[in-house]
């Protein structure tokens, strides 16, 4: 499994450069994940996450002096605390259950799965989750280098994210606007979708 062993290998000198990327591209997108949630919730996902990483900004060396499965631990506690609305608890879900199964994204999805008690296909956070675990685990079977793992984790994340606009809502506050959810992103999928394309980013940087 060359691309696990690289990231396991490469997580306390990488770390820094995530959390960084995490935290900028939440800041960078405020306004685009607002602007998704007013079409078909409360218009609050955006200012919510940025109050999160915000947080997590102000904690940065404290954080990334931490090793993987502590920093996921505690990045997930500080969400928790400062991110409205469910994306705090399911997000805490996600890292939380990460690090305390040694950053296992398997358990993380569990974690959330368990917590918003949704699947894939239901117009969430999951449906971008699920495809990036599968191709996680496809990849390390198949034992990619981790450059070529990241970029296919990347668009797993992206044909998920898509995935999402033609589904109805069945979750949340979406879930009341029925049919007219359809053609929307779901903007919790589209914040997870940012995630993940930075942390690939951050990642692969130094990767030949």
């Amino acid at each position: 499994m060359i691309a696990e062993a690289r990231v396991v290998q490469a997580a306390d000198e990488v770390l820094p450069r995530v959390i960084d990327a995490a935290i900028e591209v939440i800041a960078n997108n405020t306004d685009l994940l607002g602007d998704l949630d007013r079409a078909i919730g409360d218009g609050d996902h955006g200012v919510n996450m940025l109050r999160g990483f915000s947080a997590i900004a102000a904690q940065r060396d404290e954080l990334a002096a931490l090793p993987l499965p502590a920093v996921l631990e505690a990045m997930g506690k500080i969400l928790v605390m400062n991110v409205g609305g469910a994306s705090g608890p399911l997000y805490g879900s996600l890292l939380m259950a990460m690090g305390k199964a040694g950053g296992s994204i398997d358990a993380g999805v569990a974690a959330v799965k368990k917590r918003g008690k949704s699947d894939r296909g239901e117009k969430t956070m999951l449906d971008v989750l699920i495809p990036v675990q599968i191709a996680w685990a496809d990849a390390c079977k198949e034992c990619l280098p981790l450059v070529q793992a990241l970029e296919r984790v990347k668009q797993a994340a992206k044909d998920g994210l898509e995935s999402t606009r033609p589904l109805k809502a069945t979750k949340g506050r979406a879930a009341f606007l029925g049919e007219r959810s359809i053609g929307h992103l779901d903007p919790g999928a589209y914040s997870s979708f940012l995630l993940v394309d930075a942390i690939c980013g951050a990642y692969s940087k130094d990767e030949p």
